[in-house]
């Protein structure tokens, strides 16, 4: 079978081919989407270079109490509560066999399916409905259910959590739940979705289940200018692969706050992308917040229904930061901080990272900028290009002396104006 595997900070296909996992936040798919929805999502999302989907089995939005697009709920009652040992799959149209349709229609245009078993308000009711379900006990045996209905298909990453945190009874349950999961499936990855302005070193470090980290830096600005340091941290708490599993999501209303009466958008995702990959994650997770919900009701929190959203902006770009990244040598790119003598606060962050003879830097407002060539050994010149993270475009546009500082000049500036530049090194 045709299996991801970790080698080093990044993910690999087990014939060695690197894996860029870009992935979109879907929640509500299974919940929401009807059998014909469902086809449109996943061939606009695969057109649009996603490789990775992340959704909800028991889902956010009352997702135990109201019924599926074939008024289907996923679990049978047992004393007036769900039962999630025993799963509802009975007759023609069951809420399992929609999320098998699901399954089976993203492997079909090649993607994975990151499915997390349940949202977080079903064992941790910080807030939301829930109502909480899950005990140490019936995790495991849930655990168990899903992983063998799964684990004969190909696309599965597992994601456990669900934007809560894990105190120590919640901890006990993740873990009955990843043991129920790897007593039948040893062979796909497991990965943990943590609550907001927090990642998954702060409660499962220390896990061996978890094959790569994640982090939350969510829709406020607490966390969305400090990627790099988000990703330093889980670096230095784990060897593992890590990378940002709810950044800020296109049209999302920033901070929460419709009120303010801006929301986020291609410019700002492209931002968390760039930010992230280039502090050496493994892929990136982008997000919209009308597609996360299904929205098919606008209002000023949710401005577009799911259909006018699947294909905006920053959807149509995020495609280029996984071309970007595959286009050269994979497994050596590291972050480079010290190629950027500038250091520009907030939004105007730069970002580097050097692989093999080349190195990336990223400007988000398009500022000139001073790099650093004096670490290219063995160069006699450095060709310098410029990248277009909004149509992937690559022109070269000078030669550099090796083993010399540089000013640079991006082509446009401003807002909306963001510029990779590459550096591939010229051997003597």
């Amino acid at each position: 079978m045709k299996t991801l595997k970790v080698q080093g900070r990044y993910l690999f296909w087990n014939n060695g081919e690197p894996f860029f996992y870009l992935g979109d936040t879907a929640w509500e798919l299974f919940h929401a989407l009807n059998r014909e929805e469902t086809e449109l999502y996943f061939a606009e999302r695969k057109r649009q270079g996603f490789t990775a989907v992340q959704a909800v089995a028991l889902a956010e939005l009352e997702g135990l109490t109201t019924s599926n697009a074939y008024g289907r709920v996923p679990l049978c009652m047992t004393d007036g509560l769900p039962d999630p040992v025993r799963p509802d799959t009975e007759g023609e149209y069951s809420y399992w066999e929609h999320v098998d349709f699901a399954v089976e229609t993203a492997a079909k245009h090649g993607m994975f399916v990151v499915m997390l078993p349940t949202w977080g308000d079903k064992f941790n009711l910080c807030w939301g409905k829930g109502p909480v379900i899950f005990n140490e006990e019936n995790a495991y045996t849930y655990g168990q259910w899903i992983a063998n209905r799964y684990k004969d298909c190909w696309n599965i990453i597992w994601m456990l959590g669900g934007d809560r945190k894990l105190e120590a009874p919640h901890r006990k349950i993740i873990d009955a739940m990843a043991a129920g999961i790897r007593s039948v499936d040893t062979v796909h990855l497991i990965t943990f979705h943590p609550p907001g302005a927090q990642d998954s070193t702060d409660f499962l470090a220390d896990a061996e289940y978890i094959d790569f980290h994640t982090a939350q830096t969510s829709h406020a600005t607490d966390r969305c200018y400090q990627i790099e340091e988000v990703m330093q941290k889980m670096a230095k708490a784990s060897e593992k692969p890590y990378l940002d599993s709810e950044p800020r999501y296109e049209d999302h209303p920033a901070c929460f706050d419709a009120s303010v009466g801006y929301f986020w958008d291609a410019a700002d995702v492209r931002q968390n992308a760039y930010w992230s990959v280039l502090a050496g994650a493994c892929g990136h997770t982008y997000g919209n917040h009308a597609i996360w919900s299904m929205t098919k009701n606008v209002s000023d929190y949710f401005p577009y229904t799911w259909k006018e959203a699947l294909t905006h902006e920053g959807a149509e770009q995020m495609k280029w930061v996984k071309e970007l990244r595959l286009r050269r040598e994979y497994a050596s790119l590291c972050p480079s901080p010290e190629l950027v003598v500038e250091r520009f606060p907030g939004m105007g962050r730069m970002a580097a990272a050097r692989g093999t003879d080349y190195a990336y830097v990223y400007s988000p407002l398009g500022e000139s900028f001073t790099v650093d060539l004096t670490g290219f050994a063995g160069a006699k010149c450095i060709k310098a290009s410029w990248y277009n993270p909004r149509t992937g475009e690559e022109t070269v546009f000078g030669i550099l002396q090796a083993g010399s500082y540089s000013l640079v000049v991006p082509p446009t500036g401003g807002k909306g104006q963001d510029w990779v530049l590459v550096l591939e090194a010229i051997k003597a």
